[in-house]
Formats: structure tokens, sequence, C-alpha cells
């Protein structure tokens, strides 16, 4: 497995390479002139054209993009034009917020879709199941900037349990959490009890129940950890998405971190932070993908890897 995990690591470097291609030009297709923004309403054209040469923008695309790859080959993502602060400080200080709002909210979307997912799956076509397909599809379908001003109405101005936005205290994530975690915990349930009913038909869970085993034992002890498969690889490319920056939930709740920062960064055409940020959510996705597979030889054995 170590050989298979060097080689993947290996294979992350032209993949974030022709990414970064992507992003420059991406980035540098987005209507508006940065320099125009820097040096303000007021400026002169002459004022302009000096702030565009002195960020370097007055230079062929080429030549910028060189200059772009030199510079994070040395660990230097430069200096944010907003701020003039240097980007992965920018990037640092939004960083945990979001990792820990997305945490909590994988968390407890994995917990209760796969529960949800299992007493489906094995009380299929009664009640249970229809209650608990209806909460999935209705977590799926409701927009989730629709939800967090309902929860806001609700808890926070009607009950004034929680915060309305904002990263006070613990009670800060509570909103947010259930709001970014709802559409995953009802993909989460679906692909469950999907994947488990499979599992329920094959050959050794027949002789299992026909050598006289309870039940529970046959779901929890055998058919649960076989059917985790195809959840695990939903959940991880999902956790993947929501850690590049859930910026409808960011902006909903005012929240701190790099959704938010991304939203912050187009508006002023901050190249600088918006190209550091996708790099950063490009290398997250490809990491976790790397994670979800080496979980594989965990859940099952059989699994090897060259």
């Amino acid at each position: 497995m170590l050989r298979y995990f060097n080689k993947r690591l290996i294979g992350i470097i032209p993949i974030l390479f022709f990414v970064s291609i992507f992003i420059f030009l991406f980035v540098h297709l987005i209507p508006g002139d940065p320099a125009r923004l820097v040096a303000g309403p007021d400026a002169t054209l002459d004022d302009v054209n000096a702030v565009r040469k002195e960020l370097g923008l007055d230079k062929p695309l080429y030549t910028q993009y060189v200059n772009f790859m030199t510079n994070i080959v040395h660990g230097n993502f430069g200096l944010s034009l907003k701020t003039k602060r240097p980007v992965l400080t920018e990037i640092s200080e939004r960083f945990m917020p979001t990792f820990w709002l997305t945490l909590w909210s994988m968390i407890w979307a994995y917990l209760f879709g796969q529960i949800v997912g299992v007493i489906s799956a094995t009380k299929r076509n009664k009640w249970q199941d229809y209650l608990g397909m209806f909460g999935a599809i209705a977590g799926i379908s409701l927009p989730s900037f629709w939800l967090g001003l309902m929860l806001i109405q609700f808890f926070s101005v009607h009950l004034g349990w929680f915060p309305t936005g904002g990263l006070d205290s613990w009670k800060s994530y509570i909103l947010p959490s259930i709001t970014l975690g709802a559409g995953e915990a009802a993909f989460i349930a679906r692909f469950s009890r999907s994947s488990l009913m499979d599992v329920l038909n094959e050959d050794y869970i027949r002789t299992g129940r026909a050598k006289g085993l309870k039940e529970s034992g046959v779901v929890w002890g055998h058919a649960l950890k076989n059917s985790m498969i195809p959840v695990v690889t939903m959940a991880g490319l999902q956790f993947g998405f929501l850690l590049g920056g859930s910026i409808v939930i960011e902006t909903v709740f005012s929240w701190p971190g790099l959704g938010r920062l991304l939203i912050d960064s187009v508006s002023f055409r901050d190249y600088p932070v918006i190209q550091a940020e996708m790099l950063l959510f490009s290398l997250e996705f490809i990491l976790i993908n790397l994670l979800v597979d080496l979980i594989y030889g965990l859940l099952n054995p059989q699994i090897r890897y060259e």
C-alpha cells in the first residue's frame, strides 16, 4: 500500500500543473480590471497604468503565468490586492473555521444518514422506509439558503437560542452545520439504503440467516461493513466539495471562512487570493480522493493496491 500511496502522491504533481493553467486562465477571464479597483474610483488613467505595472498585469499572460508558478514553487503566493497582506495569511486565518464547520456537518450528516438508510433498508416498504425516504427527498429538495434563513428566523430571531451569524462560540456552529449537512445527510441516507439492500440479497447473508443468526447481527455485523464502500466514496467526495468552501452557507451566516473569502476576492478581482484558494481546493479534493481509496483497504481486506 505504501508503494501505491507514493505513486499517487507523485501523480498529483502533473495534475496540479494542468489545474494551475486552467485556474490562471479562468481568473484572468473574470470581467473587470483589478488595477482600477486597487487605484480607486477617482484615479486617473496614468494612476491605473502605474498600478497595473506595479502588479505585473501589463506583461503578457505567459510571462505572468511563469512568474505565478515560480512564486508558488518558492512558497510565495503573493500579496492580497485588497488587504495588502500575504495570501497565505489570509487563507490560513479562514481555513480552520471552514474546516471545523465542514467536519461537524459531515459527522452528523454521516451518522444520521447512515442510521436512516439502515432503518429504511431493513424496514423496506414499511412506514419507517417511507418516512425516511420522504425526509431524504425533502433534504435534497430544500434550497440550502432558504433552510438557513428559516433556521435563523425560528431559532435565532424568535427563540434567541443561537446567534444569527458570525463565529463567537460553539453555538455559532449549530445552525450552519445543520444547514450545510442537511443535503449531505439526505444523499447518504439514500446511498446507504440502496447499497445495504443490494448486500442483503447476497448469498452469504442468506447463509447467515439460515444458520440462525439474529437479524441485527446479520445487518450490523456482516452486511453493513460491505455496504459502506460506495457510501464512503460519496461521503468523501462531498467532504471535498464542502471543504472547498460552501459559499451560500457562509454568506447566509456571515461565516468567516474560505467560501466568504472567495466571494469577497472575486468581487475585488483579487487575483492572488482567488488563484491560491482554487489551487488549495483542488489539492484538498485530490488528497481526499486518495484517503478514500486507502479507507477501501480497511473496509474490505480483499482490496489490494499495486
